[in-house]
């Protein structure tokens, strides 16, 4: 199938305006014409994930990170990005994403229920969004400990370690989350009274300073809790294009703890 006749199918599901101001969603590298057989789903689109999708024979690459976010001036192999756009448009591999509009249109709701939240609203609602925004905040299955709450991160989302700030021992219930980068939102959390904030890239000063107002933060990461991406969109191709060959990268941080 045309490649444009699958964007538009996709971009019905998750708008491209549900996007922030700063975002660059959208086809990234190649044409619209493409003919599409075989694509390849990952997070972010690195040198391994491209070296994975051209041995695939891909056609499309679909991520939830942009390739492109700044701006970019040459287009050669003196740059890493140039390098990436030059292996895509040598192999004919088309490069879509869907950031922080996926976030909105689907992230949200995919987290909260990966861990069980209830009575979810958004913990940032976008103006006239009828009930979208980023992040969410609901209640988790029972009351239980800041320690119970991190491991049920933990099995939830496959993960071997979370970084936790505050109050190993608190009882929490309200639950406030945040898949990704989440540390502009500790103000929207304090405000829809969460007992505890569920996201990634906390740092030093956001964490003890959240901790010192009765807000525990369970970090697990930008990629810990926004893999989930794959394995959702893996689906949703196989659903809504079937006559189409789907192959994902596999799960692995981008990082090692030793």
């Amino acid at each position: 199938m045309l490649l444009s006749e699958m964007l538009t199918v996709i971009e019905k599901d998750i708008p491209l305006d549900l996007a922030e101001s700063w975002d660059n969603p959208g086809l990234q590298v190649g044409r619209r014409d493409a003919d599409i057989k075989k694509v390849y789903i990952a997070l972010d689109a690195t040198d391994s994930v491209l070296e994975h999708a051209v041995e695939f024979g891909a056609d499309l690459l679909l991520t939830h990170h942009p390739l492109l976010i700044g701006s970019i001036k040459k287009v050669n192999s003196d740059d890493f990005h140039g390098r990436k756009i030059l292996t895509m448009a040598e192999h004919s591999l088309a490069h879509y994403a869907m950031h922080t509009n996926f976030d909105v249109a689907v992230m949200a709701d995919l987290c909260s229920g990966t861990l069980g939240l209830r009575d979810t609203v958004p913990l940032d609602p976008i103006p006239g969004g009828e009930n979208l925004g980023v992040g969410s905040v609901g209640s988790l299955p029972q009351s239980m400990s800041v320690r119970e709450c991190a491991e049920l991160v933990k099995n939830a989302f496959h993960l071997e370690h979370v970084k936790v700030f505050g109050d190993f021992d608190k009882k929490v219930q309200r639950a406030a989350m945040c898949p990704g980068s989440g540390k502009s939102l500790i103000p929207c959390a304090l405000a829809q009274n969460a007992d505890v904030y569920i996201t990634g890239d906390i740092g030093h000063h956001d964490g003890i300073d959240a901790a010192d107002q009765k807000l525990p933060i369970i970090d697990a990461g930008h990629y810990g809790l926004e893999h989930v991406y794959i394995a959702w969109m893996e689906g949703y191709v196989r659903e809504h294009f079937p006559e189409l060959e789907v192959r994902t990268e596999a799960i692995a941080g981008p990082f090692v703890i030793l």
